[in-house]
């Protein structure tokens, strides 16, 4: 099972920390609760993964939460950018003898087993796999080699991060897949159904 892991980078729950575009405009609180109910959904949506699965938290280890402590190892994410924490992540389980490595977040709604499974098995033909999210980032990176660069020169947060991926993928003459687009979720206009949550 070690062969594919599945790697889910979060964020500690403490108010006023988690979804700031989000919070700007319906509260620290609420925003909170929003996050709650998406750390919820990933973590049922993982659990349904047949991989090894690992959840990065951003500022200290919480051993009982939505991440169920037998399905799931726990990790602490490493200092740097978003780039930086990845790509440690991903050294990590190649040097834990992984085959295919899937990366996610926990903003997006629309993700679900079935997408993830199609990750893992898009890297049987391809070298990186992408899920687009509508906001010009993505949901969703994997890789069957540890690489850096695929990391590097992107500006985070920002609508260009999928398209500065894309080109570091193609700098390397590496193959890609692109899976469905999603919406993740940053800003008010992103909840969709979530709403019904408030």
């Amino acid at each position: 099972m070690g062969e594919n892991q599945l790697l889910i980078f979060v964020k500690n729950k403490v108010l006023g920390k988690v979804k700031t575009r989000l919070a700007k405009t319906i509260g620290d609180k609420k925003a909170l609760y929003i996050y709650r109910a998406l750390l919820h959904y990933t973590s049922m949506v993982s659990a349904k993964v047949n991989a090894l699965r690992k959840v990065y938290y951003s500022s200290f280890i919480v051993s009982n939460d939505e991440f169920e402590s037998d399905l799931f190892e726990k990790r602490l994410q490493a200092s740097g950018n978003l780039g930086d924490k990845m790509y440690e992540g991903v050294k990590e389980a190649f040097g834990e003898k992984a085959k295919k490595v899937i990366v996610i977040g926990s903003d997006c709604y629309e993700i679900n087993e079935t997408i993830i499974q199609e990750a893992f098995n898009a890297l049987s033909n391809h070298d990186y796999v992408l899920g687009p999210a509508n906001d010009g980032g993505y949901y969703l990176i994997g890789m069957k080699k540890r690489n850096k660069e695929v990391f590097e020169n992107v500006v985070w947060s920002t609508e260009n991060v999928l398209l500065d991926t894309i080109l570091n993928i193609k700098k390397q003459n590496k193959t890609y897949y692109l899976l469905p687009t999603l919406t993740d979720v940053d800003e008010e206009k992103d909840l969709g159904e979530l709403k019904n949550f408030l």
